[in-house]
């Protein structure tokens, strides 16, 4: 995959963007914060930052696209996966959640549940075997985590600005953003444990593939719901754990 993969990408998210803004949808808050995050991991590939940034390009690029097929299937009146139904249905029900919330239910859908998957498409069983180009994987992948975390203070500006700030959330705001760092980071590390479940699954044939991959939707689904929750959620989160676990085979 080449460069032009991800620009189209990024050009199909602005204009996913700007339909979802014209809409006033409330799914438009997670939606920029994810194409800012894109946006800066394409910048860090361009600047050299990666092991092997063809890689992460092409892993950039087919994780993005699991994220906009789901929206576009929705727009249609197609099924969507649990974890993403969970958080479209809340954009739709409960609009006035403050958009912290519905970063959250498009964060923990999309890291939960589609980037095992989304490695999968770009790790092979070779290369999961393989001690030297696991290892480079590993680095990248906990390089983007580095990216990502870079973000978190320019989100909650960029929410700041499109949210009525209570005093009860700017005394909350330090503790917010160390909870959304330690999200992100508990949450990918559990990602690549999943990520080598569902690589054994799929060893083992699409049936047990299949039944590992509904389980990770069941999971991923129940975790999305419990962000419905009344309460700071964030400091719920916290107290709970991020991020969901597949059984041990």
């Amino acid at each position: 995959m080449t460069g032009e993969g991800i620009d189209s990408l990024l050009a199909r998210m602005r204009t996913d963007l700007t339909m979802l803004e014209q809409s006033r949808d409330a799914r438009r808050f997670f939606h920029s914060t994810y194409l800012r995050t894109t946006e800066a991991v394409a910048d860090e590939i361009a600047r050299g930052g990666f092991t092997d940034p063809d890689w992460v390009r092409d892993w950039d690029v087919a994780f993005a696209r699991r994220y906009l097929d789901a929206l576009d299937a929705d727009e249609n009146g197609a099924p969507v996966a649990g974890p993403w139904r969970v958080a479209f249905d809340a954009a739709r029900g409960q609009p006035g959640l403050p958009p912290l919330r519905h970063v959250l239910f498009g964060i923990n859908a999309h890291i939960n549940y589609d980037l095992p998957q989304a490695l999968l498409d770009v790790i092979s069983p070779a290369d999961f075997d393989d001690p030297r180009i696991r290892r480079g994987r590993e680095i990248d992948h906990r390089r983007v985590d580095e990216v990502l975390r870079d973000r978190v203070g320019a989100e909650d500006a960029e929410l700041g600005a499109v949210s009525r700030v209570t005093l009860l959330d700017r005394l909350l705001r330090p503790a917010n953003k160390a909870a959304s760092r330690r999200f992100l980071a508990e949450a990918r590390a559990k990602v690549w444990r999943n990520t080598t479940a569902l690589d054994r699954a799929r060893r083992a044939g699409p049936v047990q593939y299949t039944a590992v991959l509904a389980e990770l939707e069941r999971r991923c689904a129940e975790r999305v719901r419990d962000l419905t929750a009344p309460g700071p959620v964030l400091l719920n989160l916290a107290r709970r754990g991020f991020g969901v676990l597949l059984p041990e085979a």
